[in-house]
């Protein structure tokens, strides 16, 4: 982002009293304007979850981002992040003057035990959010929450279609991995999953 600081970023609680959100790069401080998004990235209560749920229902009705058909319920995304969080594991917000504009998370790529050193995340912005470095801030906060969990590798499953998405992995350090042809279907066609993985 122009004129914000590039160093590296810990997550730190948004602070309400700041209008511009606060991001702790390093050991400095930046504060970027509306137009320069980079809002600070927190862990999710409970009372971000109308939010996340709003965000995740227009993804599953308006893209293939998500291979879901069914919008999901403030319950059940309620279990979701308590289970997330009985694990150690966490869900990561990013919030805009409208509420929640982003959030993330990782959990078990297999439920194996030899998999225990490997996870897969799941990444998502509001619509009108997009194009302005949240995706990017969440990724980055994530990759490093899975490292100092003393994970080993980060797994990301993409819409093979989603040019954006895998351009903003490859960017972070995400190799291709492989291409499973026509395992999913929506929207009445078939539709390929691209793996993604990056050494922690």
């Amino acid at each position: 982002m122009r004129g914000c600081p590039s160093t590296r970023l810990h997550v730190t609680p948004f602070s309400s009293g700041d209008d511009y959100g606060r991001i702790v790069w390093g050991h400095r401080v930046g504060h970027c304007s509306m137009n320069q998004l980079l809002y600070g990235v927190h862990e999710a209560t409970e009372t971000d979850l109308e939010g996340i749920v709003a965000i995740y229902n227009d993804v599953i009705a308006n893209s293939t981002a998500v291979f879901a058909n069914r919008p999901v319920t403030v319950d059940e995304r309620r279990c979701w992040w308590q289970t997330r969080t009985a694990q150690g594991y966490p869900v990561l917000i990013a919030r805009d003057d409208q509420g929640v504009a982003a959030f993330g998370s990782f959990g078990d790529f297999r439920a194996w035990p030899g998999y225990r050193f490997t996870v897969e995340h799941t990444l998502h912005v509001r619509a009108d959010a997009r194009g302005r470095g949240i995706g990017t801030q969440l990724l980055r906060a994530l990759i490093e929450r899975a490292g100092a969990l003393g994970k080993h590798a980060m797994i990301a499953g993409v819409d093979a279609d989603n040019a954006a998405s895998i351009r903003l992995h490859e960017r972070l350090g995400f190799t291709r991995a492989g291409r499973l042809s026509e395992v999913g279907y929506k929207f009445d066609r078939w539709l390929d999953l691209v793996f993604l993985q990056r050494a922690l």
